[in-house]
């Protein structure tokens, strides 16, 4: 079982999604979180997935796009850093991401079906790994993380969203 990352793993404000990680190992989570997003999102229709829950706020098809594309960027960290490369990896904008995504001219299924691809090759990767690689830490977005730390924050991410898609978008 991976352990949960020591508080010089992560930086203080990605503890705001590793403190959300319940007990037990982060990968069992992260195999049962594909389910209960694709069970979560499936039945909504196009029309509630092409809004925001609020003017100025992205869609939830963009919020879904933003789980994929972040997921993508922090396993890209994992992986670079489990390997041992040291070079520092850059931060990513969010913000500048969303609105060049084309998300709204994307279904819903066809999101699905990239989130299933993205966690799928996630989960190979973490399942994949040697003890040794968990420890191992870099440099991105400027500061030092792990690359258990990572793990715990691809998760983290996954159910800070999953907070907001229930109570804001399907509420």
């Amino acid at each position: 079982m991976l352990q949960r990352p020591d508080a010089d793993e992560v930086s203080s404000y990605l503890t705001n999604y590793t403190s959300l990680v319940p007990d037990g190992d982060v990968r069992d989570h992260l195999r049962r979180q594909q389910h209960e997003t694709i069970v979560l999102l499936s039945g909504v229709d196009e029309a509630r997935a092409a809004r925001g829950y609020a003017p100025g706020k992205w869609t939830l098809k963009e919020s879904l796009l933003h789980v994929i594309d972040t997921e993508r960027v922090f396993a890209h960290r994992l992986l670079r850093i489990a390997r041992g490369d040291a070079t520092p990896l850059p931060a990513f904008d969010q913000d500048a991401w969303v609105p060049n995504s084309a998300a709204a001219g994307r279904s819903v299924a066809s999101l699905l079906l990239e989130y299933a691809a993205v966690r799928a090759a996630t989960v190979q990767l973490v399942e994949s790994l040697e003890p040794a690689a968990w420890g191992r830490r870099g440099t991105a977005s400027g500061v030092t993380i792990s690359a258990r730390a990572l793990a715990y924050v691809i998760t983290g991410h996954e159910l800070h969203h999953h907070r907001i898609f229930r109570e804001r978008y399907l509420a």
